[in-house]
């Protein structure tokens, strides 16, 4: 578990640096360029993080569901050993398929100028400036992308599902609300990383800069990075305590200061 949590905090913070410190140099710079091996980069990173973000979250589906459905098991079917496998065969997997996606992307004919409506290089903004039908191609990789994003998906349900019946059929409640505690987190991430995800590249692209199109950019790309941990974080002891300690300091400051004015 704590090699998979490990491996998303690894994807996090690379997924953060893609999209940020370029945007945040370009600012403190004010400038709005990007040369074109360093958009081809980017377009790369941020296919693979997202991709590998998935792969990786559905392979902690699957060892929650070991935990919970097969416990005594565990430790045999989720060791170190096969935790590297699959974690090793997902960023292999990932990694021909980025090169494939980035390489099929930037092979298409660019007419259309060569302003990007967006604070990073984002597939659909990059195929607005494509001349007609030169992105066919791509489009085909786009579809086999959403085969595998949808077989991802479908893998969860079924593994979720199977966790459901698993706990209901728990008898005690101590131990359904242990089981469903162990699953909250993971829930959590998988829902918020497949909804900003949907929602923004669901939404019609827009003909012309809009500040939807940026909101909805900052929401898949930086908003589950920067949570994730948040949400990890927040089941440890340690953490809970701090956040109390914190929270209470803060209040009782207030109420001093309420007092002496």
């Amino acid at each position: 578990m704590f090699f998979l949590l490990m491996s998303l905090s690894i994807l996090d913070l690379g997924a953060i640096s893609v999209t940020i410190p370029k945007s945040m140099a370009n600012s403190l710079m004010n400038t709005r360029s990007i040369s074109y091996s360093g958009c081809e980069t980017q377009v790369f990173f941020l296919v693979f993080f997202a991709e590998a973000d998935f792969a990786l979250l559905t392979i902690m589906a699957y060892d929650r569901y070991v935990a919970i459905c097969k416990p005594l098991h565990y430790k045999i079917i989720m060791n170190r050993k096969a935790c590297f496998q699959m974690a090793t065969s997902a960023w292999i997997s990932v990694t021909l398929y980025s090169s494939l996606h980035t390489g099929n992307t930037f092979s298409i004919t660019f007419c259309g100028g060569n302003m990007v409506d967006q604070f990073f290089s984002e597939i659909p903004q990059l195929l607005k400036l494509a001349c007609s039908n030169s992105y066919l191609n791509e489009v085909w990789v786009i579809i086999f992308g959403a085969c595998l994003n949808l077989s991802f998906f479908l893998f969860i349900i079924v593994t979720y599902v199977q966790i459901l019946i698993t706990v209901l059929r728990i008898p005690s409640k101590q131990g359904r609300h242990k089981a469903f505690s162990t699953c909250l987190p993971h829930f959590i991430v998988i829902s918020m990383f497949l909804s900003t995800g949907v929602f923004a590249y669901m939404k019609p692209i827009s003909s012309s800069p809009s500040g939807l199109d940026l909101m909805v950019a900052v929401l898949y790309s930086v908003l589950p990075p920067v949570m994730n941990p948040i949400i990890y974080s927040i089941r440890n002891k340690e953490i809970k305590a701090s956040l109390r300690k914190l929270t209470g300091w803060r209040l009782f400051n207030k109420n001093n200061m309420s007092e002496f004015l």
